[in-house]
């Protein structure tokens, strides 16, 4: 009789947990966070944002070929895309390589290979979200050590490339002079098409001013020497939806 009932409280014992497991696990895949649409800068190429997640297949190809590591997977934070490629330009950019690798190295057509170079890039747009702490706009010198966070970047990638190194060598020669960095740094082959730096009518300094060939990269982003950046991308957004009425 002991052991009959010894056996009978595992059972509940087990039988409980095991429905509370389910329970949780339910919670993950039906909680609110889990339908959230996801708002991510993507890489180049990426289709419509659910033609995206139906066709990505996550298998992280784009990712290894990117030269600048630029590109990460989503986890499960928010969202329902999880394990699909995004890029954090406050972290790192998109540095619009000119044979675009990762588009080419994606097998599912979730980064449309009619991206063929850094023109046919459409990411989003760049906005000057912050005009009050730019700091081109207060004609403020750039700070030594603006570019730490790069550096901290680089020194956690385990396979840097030349890339990588040449980029910090030119962002670091930028410490002490009149900000210029979101123009200077864009990386299409004509900037001047996407981005330049013209006289603020309300002060003495320059502003960045924002053109139709903006493909969305996030260079501007990541360089912007402020704690918060001034200049931030618009996943997805267009010239049209930010400039064209303005």
């Amino acid at each position: 009789m002991a052991t009959i009932k010894t056996d009978r409280r595992k059972f509940v014992k087990y039988s409980t947990l095991g429905v509370l497991g389910l329970a949780m696990g339910a919670g993950v895949f039906f909680s609110p966070y889990g339908k959230v649409p996801e708002n991510r800068l993507r890489p180049p190429g990426a289709v419509e944002e659910d033609k995206f997640l139906a066709l990505c297949i996550k298998c992280g190809q784009c990712l290894q070929v990117c030269p600048y590591h630029s590109i990460k997977l989503s986890d499960m934070a928010k969202g329902h895309g999880v394990g699909t490629p995004y890029i954090d330009a406050s972290e790192r950019a998109c540095y619009a390589c000119s044979a675009v690798p990762c588009v080419l190295a994606c097998p599912s057509g979730a980064l449309d290979h009619h991206c063929e170079k850094p023109e046919d890039i459409e990411m989003g747009i760049a906005y000057l979200e912050h005009p009050d702490t730019c700091l081109a706009m207060t004609n403020t010198p750039i700070p030594k050590g603006y570019n730490t966070k790069m550096h901290e970047f680089t020194k956690n990638v385990t396979n840097v490339t030349q890339l990588e190194l040449d980029l910090l060598e030119k962002l670091d020669s930028f410490e002490g002079k009149q900000c210029t960095l979101c123009a200077d740094m864009c990386p299409i082959p004509n900037p001047l098409s996407a981005i330049a730096m013209v006289y603020d009518s309300s002060g003495d300094g320059k502003k960045p001013e924002i053109y139709d060939g903006c493909i969305g990269c996030g260079a501007c982003e990541e360089v912007c020497p402020t704690q918060v950046p001034s200049i931030v991308i618009k996943p997805r957004g267009t010239y049209e939806q930010y400039y064209k009425n303005a």
